[in-house]
């Protein structure tokens, strides 16, 4: 299918640019079947010439790309479609040269993708405006945290929503784009089989975990104004919570399934008093190891104030109040410097009523476990008999992994949010309403920290997290899915 758009990346140089907007990029341009109409440029504040940003972004993607998908010819193509503009962005006199770039076609679709700081989201929006870059064709991408807390988000998308109207907004979450994300979608909705048990009378417990191992990755100074719960839980581990909870909707069209999500986000159980402390657990990691090799504390990392109390591990005991739902827990759980990267959703079934078997050892059963990452696969656990004399059983499991299922590479997440930018698809992006909510919820828990003389709770690099968020989830009598 032939496309024609330009795409405008503002911190054109920056991580995310070299780490998955371009790599993203890449492999969209070398597997696409007429990219003619394309139109790439990076937009930064350092001085580079062309040739420079080329260099750069050839350095950068040589790394974040598989080897056996990269090629001299593959690149050289896809690196004639790239340009390199120094912009500032409070430089009204930037944006006219950007203009002289984009030329006079209004009909084309232009895509601006603002992968920096959400503080420059005005300045960048209005000196498009001035510009008179913004048509009813652009798309404006916003990259998160939007915001620090519920007035600042309002902030931004009045500012934003003053040059561009709700349906050119894109407010990205790239766990979205994920693969088995959307086969979550599919596996409830088009299937009759899980549905009849998809509520509070056969769900004992829902487990939604995003652990990392990697730490700051230099990021030290923005990471330390923003910490795990504007970071990870706001925006990735409530949109999760909201795909495995929401009603099934009337059909897939972007605001009938953000209805639905809305309605989600609007049932959760505010956390606020002495709740706080008794549902969530708030903790920073020491020193310790990752992969055997030592790695210092939090507090010893290079752009974090002394004695922060910047929280790099959260655990919440959440609740739906709404009738599918009353009365089950959803752990969530997400930290940095964590034994092992892993992305995951535990649906915990709940077990028969009367058993009749003797049970052999073994890890539970009567659950599906959706792994995102560091591979995508669904897997349901459930109990089989033991070969042999007697009726013993023993927990078996029916494994898909994706990869070995469609033997096709995988896209990555950006790779397909891109792409449904370009093709004006919002179903993956969040609408104002629930950014919004998603805020409400999480504002009473970020006063009461504030005023809080608690330092968050400390745990080791390379463990789970602190014995604490054990301790949450053992109160119900559930235990978190751990592998070592």
């Amino acid at each position: 299918m032939s496309e024609t758009f330009d795409f405008i990346l503002f911190g054109g140089s920056g991580d995310l640019a070299m780490r998955k907007l371009l790599p993203a990029l890449y492999y969209r341009h070398r597997d696409s079947g007429d990219t003619s109409g394309w139109r790439l440029i990076g937009l930064g504040r350092h001085p580079l010439s062309r040739e420079e940003y080329l260099n750069l972004a050839l350095e950068h993607c040589r790394r974040h790309i598989a080897a056996k998908d990269f090629s001299e010819a593959a690149w050289s193509a896809f690196a004639r479609q790239l340009d390199y503009l120094q912009l500032d962005a409070n430089d009204l006199q930037d944006y006219r040269a950007l203009a002289d770039w984009v030329g006079q076609a209004d009909s084309r679709v232009r895509v601006f993708y603002l992968a920096t700081e959400p503080g420059l989201f005005a300045a960048i929006c209005n000196g498009l405006s001035a510009a008179g870059l913004v048509t009813p064709a652009s798309r404006v991408v916003l990259e998160k945290p939007l915001g620090r807390d519920l007035a600042s988000a309002r902030r931004i998308n009045e500012e934003v929503g003053a040059i561009f109207s709700e349906p050119q907004i894109f407010r990205i979450d790239h766990y979205l784009g994920k693969e088995t994300v959307q086969n979550l979608i599919a596996l409830r909705f088009g299937n009759v089989l899980l549905e009849p048990l998809w509520n509070r009378s056969w769900v004992r417990d829902v487990q939604i975990t995003i652990a990392e191992m990697v730490g700051l990755e230099g990021r030290g100074d923005f990471y330390d104004r923003i910490g795990a719960l504007r970071d990870m839980v706001q925006s990735h581990l409530l949109q999760l919570l909201c795909i495995v909870a929401m009603e099934p909707p009337a059909n897939i069209e972007a605001d009938t399934m953000r209805d639905e999500k809305l309605k989600v986000l609007r049932a959760l159980r505010p956390i606020a008093g002495e709740d706080v402390a008794a549902r969530i657990v708030r903790g920073q990691y020491h020193a310790g190891a990752i992969d055997n090799k030592p790695v210092p504390a939090y507090l010893d990392e290079p752009g974090i104030a002394a004695g922060s109390r910047t929280e790099t591990f959260v655990a919440i005991k959440a609740e739906l109040g709404n009738w599918r739902w009353a009365g089950v827990p959803f752990y969530l759980r997400t930290g940095k410097r964590m034994q092992q990267r892993l992305a995951e959703i535990v649906i915990h079934f709940r077990g028969v009523p009367h058993p009749m078997f003797r049970a052999v050892s073994g890890e539970p059963a009567n659950r599906l476990v959706i792994t995102l990452q560091p591979d995508e696969s669904l897997r349901l656990d459930l109990m089989a008999k033991v070969p042999g004399e007697g009726m013993n059983v023993q927990p078996i499991s029916l494994d898909v992994a994706l990869s070995e299922t469609y033997q096709t590479r995988q896209w990555d997440a950006y790779e397909r949010l891109i792409m449904d930018v370009v093709h004006g698809k919002l179903t993956l992006f969040m609408r104002r309403d629930e950014l919004d909510a998603a805020w409400q919820w999480l504002e009473p828990i970020l006063k009461d920290w504030q005023k809080s003389t608690q330092p968050p709770r400390p745990y080791a690099a390379g463990t789970w997290g602190p014995t604490a968020s054990s301790t949450l989830i053992a109160r119900d009598g559930n235990a978190w899915r751990e592998e070592s």
